[in-house]
């Protein structure tokens, strides 16, 4: 930023937002009364701004509701200022919820592009330089939004998961490779094991099995089982498929359940239940000796749910399967902000000590209080905590996996133990096809996508009323996953 040419005569010094960097810049004060008034103008357009909670607040609405169409749109306008990713990733996730699993890639892609230079940096281990202590701005809100750490390998798993979708199991293991990186660069940094990476490993394992590669999905499996997640679907697998390697012996396991057939079609569920964390706003203001302190810093709060238990349900066969957590993405954001939450206080603490001793030397130097008093409301009003976040990541995923005997038709449902449910149809599945079910589960009900199996034609109202509820379906009971 040019200014123009000063006299020598010392002035005193006013705080300004630079033009482009939001950074803080010292100048000097103008001798106009008028142009003096630009840290109160300042300070109250600051104190103005909304928030991203604030700004989101109708396309969060609509995405509960069920109208991702809607949420999408709005994402997209009110979510871009100083954030590509995060408009991105809210409009991706809304396609994706809603069934357009094209328009999710292209939008979650553009996200990844967004942020693609602090990936690469942070593969191979340079991310510290983004929190260096010296990038000081008026506040965390200036700074373009690059997803916190756990967001971006959350963007990779939602790729997959589009992949997966697609019937592009290469893709998506192209993505859960990226999760993997991402989450170990991650956790180096910050010198910590999350119990995260779960869903990547999942999509992983399964990816790897439908392209023939048992041997690495139980690799996969049993990463899930050291991290403590996946609980039923995780031992199963690993039972499985060590069966099949002849690698029981690496397990330690208890011999239970049946044995599946090798041929046996499979229906795999993933579901997200409610909606992530949002951020809210630690901030202190102490009044002090010749003026303001002022301090802020972000926190999580624990997301919401309309549920704490995603089932599928197969009415015809007395079945019900509780699908298992993969992935519990409250926990994981609050404990990768808490890593985070030294640096954020530490520059917040700095930029405070800065704002007041300019506001001291507007005391000493100026004859007009009222300049000063502006000070300490631009100190106020300028501090901020950063509260930009992935608003429509679910609170929690999880999963499940059913095998049934081919060729037989089956009707699945879904329900939350909210008492929350959806008819998905009847279906048949071939040997060794895998059928999938992409579901979310909001306020507003279960929305779910399902891609593979031949879904049936409905019954006629005849057959329907004709049929008994208590008559045991015939066939061959489907074994426990």
């Amino acid at each position: 930023m040019a200014y123009p040419r000063r006299r020598a005569r010392s002035r005193p010094t006013d705080l300004i937002l630079g033009e482009e960097t939001g950074s803080i810049n010292v100048i000097r004060r103008l001798r106009s009364g008028r142009q003096a008034t630009g840290p109160l103008a300042l300070a109250l357009s600051l104190s103005a701004c909304a928030t991203y909670n604030d700004r989101v607040e109708a396309p969060v609405r609509a995405f509960e509701a069920g109208d991702f169409v809607a949420a999408e749109a709005m994402f997209q306008d009110v979510a871009s200022p100083g954030s590509p990713f995060l408009s991105s990733a809210e409009a991706g996730t809304s396609a994706f919820v809603g069934g357009d699993f094209d328009r999710a890639l292209d939008l979650l892609h553009g996200a990844e592009d967004a942020v693609r230079e602090v990936e690469e940096r942070a593969v191979i281990g340079e991310e510290a330089i983004t929190e260096d202590l010296l990038s000081l701005v008026i506040n965390e809100g200036q700074k373009a939004y690059v997803g916190e750490g756990y967001e971006r390998v959350m963007l990779h798993s939602m790729l997959g998961m589009c992949y997966l979708a697609q019937g592009a199991p290469d893709d998506v293991l192209v993505e859960a490779r990226r999760v993997d990186q991402l989450l170990t660069a991650e956790e180096q940094l910050f010198d910590a094991d999350y119990q995260a990476g779960g869903l990547g490993h999942l999509l992983s394992a399964i990816a790897y099995e439908l392209v023939g590669k048992p041997g690495e999905a139980f690799i996969d499996y049993k990463r899930m089982l050291e991290k403590g997640v996946g609980g039923e679907l995780t031992t199963s697998a690993l039972r499985r498929l060590g069966a099949r390697l002849g690698r029981l012996d690496e397990l330690d396991l208890s011999e239970e359940g049946e044995a599946v057939p090798r041929d046996w079609p499979s229906v795999v569920l993933v579901g997200g239940l409610g909606m992530g964390p949002v951020k809210r706003e630690i901030r202190i203001d102490v009044p002090i000796d010749g003026g303001v302190f002022a301090w802020a810093v972000p926190e999580f709060d624990g997301g919401t749910s309309p549920a704490s238990a995603l089932d599928v349900v197969l009415p015809g066969r007395s079945m019900r399967v509780r699908a298992s957590e993969v992935e519990n993405v409250a926990a994981v954001a609050e404990q990768n902000l808490k890593d985070r939450i030294a640096w954020l206080a530490v520059r917040s603490a700095v930029r405070g000590l800065l704002k007041r001793q300019a506001a001291e030397q507007l005391r000493k130097n100026s004859d007009t209080e009222w300049l000063a008093l502006a000070m300490d409301v631009f100190t106020i009003a300028s501090e901020r905590a950063d509260l930009r976040t992935w608003r429509t990541l679910p609170q929690r995923w999880v999963a499940a996996r059913i095998f049934l005997p081919p060729g037989e038709d089956v009707a699945l449902e879904l329900a939350t133990d909210a008492g929350a449910a959806v008819e998905l149809g009847s279906f048949r599945l071939e040997r060794e096809e895998t059928m999938f079910i992409l579901a979310r589960a909001l306020q507003s009900g279960i929305t779910a996508h399902v891609i593979g199996g031949e879904k049936l034609a409905a019954p006629s109202p005849q057959a329907t009323q004709a049929s008994n509820p208590s008559q045991p379906a015939s066939g061959t009971p489907a074994p426990k996953p």
